[in-house]
């Protein structure tokens, strides 16, 4: 597995190897010795499988205030998607920052976004699949969101398929970040 840092330095980018032939391919998507030699003791607790029927949906952005904060390991089962993870730490220096990674079924890319952060994406193709391991269960009181377009984030849509939830969400100027550059929460 190659994992390699982006320009947020938290938030990683894992490429497993993929071994292949004339049937298809074989991967290790995710293995916590590996994981733990890399540097990341990750204990998931669940995992989230989500399919958006047209390109241009945009889901995000989403995060889960402590004591239920979530980290996510995101890959993409099926399509194409541009995956984003903000910085929420409040005393962080890249606090409001963003990196982008394209996440595909033919890329086999995976990004690992730190509890901390902000997490949205935008689906390139039809009928894509998003599929991500989290390190806490969903807790609908911790749940909270920040509106898609409050962040100068290039999501390369105009108007994209949204949620109710995610079309009314606050501004970045109207939340208050539940987390601390200090221990995440």
């Amino acid at each position: 597995m190659d994992v390699t840092a982006t320009r947020l330095p938290e938030v990683l980018l894992l490429t497993p190897k993929r071994f292949g032939d004339e049937r298809g391919f074989f991967s290790e998507s995710w293995n916590r010795r590996t994981m733990r030699d890399a540097g990341l003791d990750i204990d998931f607790v669940q995992d989230n499988h989500s399919l958006s029927s047209q390109a241009g949906t945009l889901r995000g952005l989403h995060y889960q205030a402590p004591p239920h904060a979530q980290g996510k390991l995101v890959r993409c089962g099926r399509g194409r998607l541009f995956d984003v993870a903000v910085d929420f730490r409040k005393g962080s220096p890249r606090f409001g920052q963003w990196v982008g990674v394209d996440l595909s079924f033919d890329n086999g890319h995976q990004l690992w976004i730190p509890p901390g952060f902000l997490h949205g994406f935008v689906t390139r193709e039809d009928a894509t699949e998003i599929v991500y391991k989290c390190t806490d269960h969903y807790a609908p009181e911790a749940d909270g969101a920040v509106h898609w377009d409050s962040l100068d984030i290039d999501w390369g849509v105009g108007e994209p398929v949204l949620s109710n939830k995610d079309a009314a969400a606050p501004t970045w100027q109207q939340v208050e970040s539940p987390f601390d550059m200090e221990g995440g929460s």
